[in-house]
């Protein structure tokens, strides 16, 4: 048997993200948000509930934040599919389990897994021992971001056609990237073909955040540049719009986490709620 000990695992945050939406199944009333638990299905990890970052009331509005955010993507998917669009680009796929959940809608596209090598193997080979099967629409496109790989290459390379429409989606990366990365990463989807879609999150700047809020969301720079990771991006939302239309956007829209709540979270009889730090910008082109 084929040691997989050098299979390098998923970040700390795909990990995290995969549990917080397992945890929102089983903690939270219905109805639910979003309804998945095979992510925590390939985490395997028995003892989940003791983590200290799955207390039910500590994590509530992070993993309001999580399926908010992944429902808010999946309505745009599923109504640009009805649209005809059959292209979908998942950049930093993480645990993303579209596939696997909703394969009447992923089945009419071509979807496209973007992520780190090491993580996107350990993924692959967990699908693999819990029993799913890769379909021919579904595309893993590995990338070493270290190795100075251009994903947008790779992407072509695994099938994509830049000749039609796609909805591309990136969340929980901006931050990490500089202003000139994520101009980059614009500037490039601003050269989709017409009629497709790019939908990114964005954390917002201290100053746009209340001091409870603010108080918080410092404490979760502190912790991830000790480990490693530190937040390069926070912007304002006249910043990440004027930066889409420098970019070549015409028309960014700016949707706020209170949007996302009066979406889906309002009216629960369990109060659950994001906070305001994450927030969408969506373009079309």
């Amino acid at each position: 048997m084929t040691s997989d000990q050098h299979i390098p695992k998923p970040e700390h945050t795909a990990v995290r993200v995969a549990l917080w939406r397992a945890l929102h199944v089983q903690v939270d009333t219905q109805p639910h948000i979003l309804t998945d638990e095979i992510g925590l299905k390939l985490v395997a990890d028995g003892q989940w509930r003791n983590r200290p970052d799955m207390n039910p009331e500590f994590s509530k509005p992070m993993r309001a934040s999580i399926v908010g955010r992944a429902r808010f993507i999946e309505d745009i998917v599923e109504e640009q599919a009805k649209n005809g669009v059959s292209q979908y680009v998942i950049l930093g796929a993480g645990l993303d389990t579209f596939a696997q959940r909703r394969p009447e809608i992923a089945s009419r596209m071509n979807l496209f897994e973007v992520d780190q090598p090491g993580p996107q193997a350990w993924k692959q080979k967990r699908l693999a021992e819990t029993g799913f099967t890769v379909p021919e629409w579904l595309h893993f496109v590995p990338v070493d971001f270290e190795a100075g790989q251009s994903w947008w290459e790779q992407l072509i390379a695994a099938g994509f056609d830049k000749q039609k429409p796609a909805v591309v989606v990136s969340t929980g990366v901006s931050m990490y990237l500089t202003r000139e990365a994520n101009m980059a990463t614009l500037k490039q989807m601003s050269k989709l073909a017409p009629g497709s879609t790019f939908a990114m999150t964005f954390m917002l700047s201290l100053d746009n955040l209340d001091p409870k809020e603010r108080s918080g969301m410092e404490f979760v720079m502190k912790k991830a540049q000790e480990a490693g990771t530190p937040f390069l991006s926070l912007f304002a939302p006249p910043q990440i719009l004027a930066l889409a239309k420098e970019a070549g956007f015409k028309d960014p829209k700016y949707v706020s986490a209170e949007e996302i709540y009066q979406r889906y979270f309002a009216g629960r009889s369990d109060g659950l709620r994001a906070g305001n730090a994450e927030a969408f910008v969506c373009l079309k082109t």
